[in-house]
């Protein structure tokens, strides 16, 4: 992770562990902590922000962040999301409201912690498990036409580099339920998995 991205992770896990905002890290931060690594200056996080946070999150980042309350609360409101950018690194994090369905419930359930940074300044921020960013890989791959090397690229790179401890029957079982399991099965391949665990029953 480049030391731009990594300070304006910092700075945004440290004001949502302040505030009590319950979060994930997703997106192409996660996909390289899971697998291979790639250049990105944008950070996705999944977070439980609600309208009592409002006015502490803007508090807390309007000196270092551009952070825009109108946009904040009209995203709580239509529930999809909002972003701010870190100044001092004009690294951007684009902040999708948790869902209530049953895979965010579980998904929500598998994060795991991971740290980040220099020994001296180290910090484990939650990241969503590899099982759960290869299948949102997948559904951004499927959402855009499929059409992206990058985003196929996050997806087999995180199967490849996690093949030995991946769930696949969890992966089977969401696949098939999220209508992924012929780009799950090709990933597979793609990543030299050519026998995964048979689905289950």
């Amino acid at each position: 992770m480049i030391a731009d991205t990594e300070r304006a992770l910092q700075e945004v896990v440290r004001i949502f562990e302040e505030i009590g905002i319950p979060y994930m890290v997703g997106g192409s931060v996660a996909s390289s902590i899971h697998g291979i690594a790639r250049y990105t200056q944008d950070i996705d996080f999944v977070a439980d922000v609600r309208e009592e946070h409002i006015a502490d999150l803007v508090a807390a980042m309007q000196d270092d962040f551009y952070i825009d309350a109108d946009m904040l609360l009209d995203a709580l409101q239509t529930r999809t999301a909002f972003n701010v950018i870190h100044l001092p690194t004009m690294v951007k994090a684009d902040i999708f409201l948790r869902k209530s369905d049953a895979w965010t419930q579980e998904v929500w359930s598998r994060r795991l912690t991971r740290d980040v940074g220099e020994e001296a300044e180290n910090r484990s921020i939650y990241v969503a498990s590899p099982e759960d960013m290869a299948l949102q890989k997948l559904i951004w791959y499927r959402l855009g036409g499929g059409v992206s090397d990058r985003q196929w690229g996050d997806v087999t790179g995180i199967l490849k580099v996690q093949a030995e401890a991946l769930d696949y029957a969890y992966l089977h079982r969401w696949a098939a339920q999220l209508g992924l399991m012929e780009l799950l099965e090709q990933a597979l391949q793609d990543a030299g998995i050519a026998q995964p665990p048979p689905h289950p029953a």
